[in-house]
């Protein structure tokens, strides 16, 4: 569903809970305070979807929800990761109708097995980037990692075009129009990719900025 709300994006908060077919968790729903409402209320009609508990005004553009679910209608990825024994990171996302799974597989697990059981099933896949444990030498680097994982293709490589070229300097020579000429894109749509970009950041910098101590 949410392919239909491509500015929306999901992001799970919380391990599932529950013993019976009823599970529930914590997602996080954040992008245009306009829309937000109008997509949860679609996505509370969905068959799998029990109901959905907002934690916080829906009219913002980041909303908890309580979500209790079917887990017997619900087809879920984590399912059948689960399933097949794979270790996962938790707190997904989900923007555009892709999920980003960040996995830590052992040497005798195979990605290929993993990517040919979630297609047989009707999922598309795609590698986005394979990363061996021992390069990431502390904790903060998977942090890191994961919140690159976020950013779309399109906008990992805006914002690190703007980044090198100096777009963000205080005496910059770079423009938004310089940087969609660079990537071959106009420069609405470069300037959209690097918003919804630096939103991302911003975002991720007021949760560690929240959380941090004094």
């Amino acid at each position: 569903m949410s392919v239909n709300y491509p500015n929306i994006t999901l992001r799970s908060r919380s391990s599932m809970t529950g013993r019976t077919s009823n599970r529930k968790r914590i997602i996080e729903v954040s992008g245009d305070p306009e829309v937000i409402p109008e997509f949860l209320a679609e996505f509370e009609a969905a068959d799998p979807i029990l109901e959905l508990e907002p934690l916080s005004p829906v009219d913002r553009s980041r909303v908890y929800v309580a979500m209790t679910y079917d887990a017997y209608q619900w087809d879920s990825i984590s399912e059948r990761l689960s399933d097949m024994e794979v270790h996962y990171r938790n707190g997904t996302t989900i923007t555009g109708g892709w999920e980003r799974w960040t996995l830590y597989l052992d040497d005798d697990e195979s990605i290929g097995d993993i990517r040919r059981s979630l297609e047989a099933a009707g999922n598309e896949t795609e590698l986005v980037r394979t990363v061996e444990l021992s390069e990431l030498n502390a904790p903060a680097q998977l942090d890191m990692f994961d919140f690159v994982q976020e950013l779309t293709p399109r906008q990992r490589e805006v914002l690190t075009l703007a980044i090198k070229e100096g777009y963000y300097q205080r005496n910059r020579d770079t423009s938004v129009e310089d940087l969609a000429e660079e990537v071959g894109v106009a420069s609405t749509t470069a300037w959209e990719h690097l918003k919804r970009a630096e939103e991302k950041v911003m975002d991720e910098l007021y949760d560690y900025l929240r959380s941090a101590p004094e």
